[in-house]
């Protein structure tokens, strides 16, 4: 019996995407562009494309790859989300991506330049290519239910902060105020944080503050807390 050559020759689609978050003005956004082609074209979309075998070593490189070359940017941070499949969700036939997430200060973003990138908020997000609106649910979820009990909101703070700063941060993600002297026992519990000695924060209404970065050898890894903020 003759195989059915069309199921033979279908390819999987394999690509990449990548949810680049940060915060602005306390509100969680999203990096967006719009694609240059077919399907979707003009649609906004995540930074993503298709793997390059000879010059991906593997799926990070590849994320990494596609936000330099798509948004001039090497995030602080980078964790693996998930894997998105199945035949619906590009027109173009079955396709399976791997999906990453990766934080980065808006500083960062802006320093970059990219024209083409635009930011929108994760709570009002426009029409938006194939299943990128479902990616950035999952990846919204994971950042804030990570940032109860891990360092992960740090790498939304920039090299240096107050803890006042980072306290801000930390509720924005939460959506809820925290109190400070539990906070900052829980900062110290997680001895994540070093302070930067002789430098504070320019005082205006109130006196400097101290400025903290994270430990140098903590920065490739999130540190945990065994109960949440």
């Amino acid at each position: 019996m003759e195989p059915d050559t069309q199921k033979v020759r279908q390819q999987v689609i394999c690509t990449v995407d990548v949810v680049l978050l940060t915060l602005q003005d306390s509100a969680l956004k999203v990096a967006l562009l719009k694609r240059d082609r077919e399907p979707f074209q003009g649609v906004q979309a995540l930074p993503g494309g298709f793997i390059h075998p000879d010059a991906d070593a593997n799926m990070q490189d590849a994320a990494l790859r596609m936000l330099a070359q798509k948004t001039a940017i090497q995030p602080p941070y980078l964790e693996q989300l998930a894997t998105f499949s199945g035949p619906a969700r590009d027109p173009r036939g079955w396709s399976i991506s791997v999906a990453y997430y990766a934080l980065v200060p808006f500083d960062v973003i802006e320093q970059a330049g990219h024209a083409d990138v635009k930011l929108a908020s994760v709570d009002k997000l426009p029409r938006l290519s194939f299943d990128h609106r479902a990616i950035i649910a999952t990846a919204v979820q994971r950042l804030r239910g990570k940032s109860q009990y891990s360092s992960l909101p740090c790498y939304l703070a920039g090299e240096a902060f107050t803890l006042p700063q980072l306290q801000r941060i930390y509720e924005a993600l939460m959506g809820e105020a925290l109190n400070k002297v539990s906070f900052r026992r829980k900062m110290m519990e997680m001895d994540m944080l070093e302070a930067i000695v002789g430098e504070f924060s320019a005082g205006g209404a109130h006196r400097p503050a101290q400025l903290y970065r994270l430990k140098p050898a903590l920065r490739d890894r999130l540190t945990l807390i065994e109960r949440g903020l």
